[in-house]
């Protein structure tokens, strides 16, 4: 068309939002673990709920970069699987 700068037709025409930046592979790894809590009432943040990490990493400053990429207490969050009816009547089977 035409180089007319104020023409709506020039320039783009949506804006998109900007992108978010991938997560790391240690903020993976502390959102799929079981010791992962949900913040309490002061911390805005998750925190790592472990006996052993949480006397030296609190509730208020953990950093999953810091303590997630090599820990030896992860463990995987698994959800129940729903069993079947048969799974329960076969059991009981002679």
């Amino acid at each position: 068309m035409f180089d007319d700068p104020s023409s709506p037709a020039s320039g783009p025409t949506a804006v998109s939002p900007p992108e978010a930046a991938p997560e790391s592979a240690a903020v993976q790894r502390f959102h799929s673990c079981r010791w992962r809590k949900a913040p309490e009432e002061g911390s805005p943040l998750d925190f790592c709920g472990h006996r052993d990490v949480q006397p030296m990493a609190g509730t208020t400053g953990f950093d999953p970069e810091a303590w997630c990429p090599d820990c030896a207490l992860y463990k995987v969050r698994r959800i129940p699987k729903k069993r079947s009816p048969e799974d329960y009547n076969n059991s009981y089977r002679y």
